[in-house]
């Protein structure tokens, strides 16, 4: 991602996506109807490491997350951020010691930690890749695959309106299915068998919205925003390097998915490991998303998807500057 020098005369802000597995910051200026990008980081944190099994975050991924919030502190004070929000989801939704989490963090790192519901959460995820649906179809199927969860949300986007009429936030991620399912997701039997149990979570979901009915009728287009749909694409364009200016907006073939996916669970994590656009954090990560993701292609057939390299944190950025003009508009 490249960068661009600040304005001295436009507040700077900064949003801040604490995962279950990842810490994501941006730093940006408004800029027209969006905003241009001043700073860029994310780390590997694996805060829900072991919650799935104990409840609670453990001590050593509190001081990874710490350490890498300290850091995006340092970040945010060099580039002079006037306005933050830091946004937490899953593993601390489910943690029964997120409170002890968000002292250490106001004490360590300077910054107030706000645990977002999963609406919430949904709703960010959609506001930050809104700009990839294609208006030409009024309905679509927005989903962000999560370490700890997995959120869909269920879009009317008709020309005149964007509303959401559903959202699904399943307690299955990268990092809690790869923990309960990790012998299952080393065979190629066992990974059919966790797609199958994905999907027969998400039945409900298309009872209550007839998802089905809308992708018969050609009205449905599917955005997919998270690591997996990223790294799945990546791997398909046989990127050694991750670029996320060939991935983001990228449309994805679902017999590429396939292909993909069934490589990726032939391998060993070893293997894995040595792909640039997966690396060793995620090598043991990255099947259990494949699951998550062909459960999502198999229940809905579209035969494509669109890839979004952006999310929640691009969501809380322009809450805050929304916000603000808001509250400009009003004092005027």
């Amino acid at each position: 991602m490249s960068f661009v020098p600040a304005s001295a005369l436009a507040p700077v802000y900064a949003a801040i996506d604490l995962g279950t597995n990842n810490c994501r910051m941006l730093v940006a200026q408004p800029s027209g109807d969006g905003f241009k990008v001043l700073d860029c980081w994310s780390r590997i944190t694996r805060l829900g490491e072991g919650l799935a099994a104990s409840g609670r975050l453990s001590a050593e991924a509190m001081d990874r997350t710490v350490a890498a919030l300290r850091y995006c502190a340092d970040r945010m004070a060099r580039n002079r951020v006037t306005r933050a929000r830091l946004v937490a989801t899953e593993a601390c939704r489910r943690a029964a010691n997120h409170q002890e989490f968000s002292t250490r963090v106001r004490a360590e790192a300077g910054l107030e930690l706000d645990v977002i519901a999963a609406d919430e959460e949904a709703a960010l995820a959609l506001a930050g890749c809104a700009s990839l649906l294609d208006r030409d179809r009024d309905r679509a199927l927005v989903f962000d695959i999560g370490g700890g969860s997995t959120e869909l949300v269920w879009v009317d986007n008709a020309v005149d309106r964007r509303r959401i009429d559903g959202v699904l936030s399943l307690p299955l991620g990268v990092v809690t299915l790869a923990e309960r399912h990790a012998a299952r997701l080393a065979t190629a039997e066992g990974y059919r068998l966790v797609v199958a149990e994905v999907a027969e979570r998400l039945v409900p979901f298309e009872a209550d919205h007839r998802i089905g009915a809308a992708l018969a009728s050609g009205r449905m287009q599917m955005l997919g925003t998270s690591g997996t749909v990223t790294t799945l694409a990546a791997l398909h364009l046989g990127l050694e390097r991750y670029d996320r200016w060939l991935v983001d907006g990228l449309e994805l073939d679902f017999n590429a998915i396939a292909t993909v996916s069934r490589r990726l669970v032939a391998m060993t994590a070893d293997q894995r490991a040595r792909l640039g656009c997966v690396g060793p954090e995620r090598a043991d990560l990255v099947v259990a998303g494949c699951a998550i993701l062909e459960a999502i292609c198999g229940l809905w057939p579209l035969g494509r998807l669109r890839v979004a390299d952006r999310g929640v944190r691009e969501g809380v950025l322009q809450g805050l500057i929304e916000a603000d003009a808001m509250a400009a508009e009003q004092i005027r």
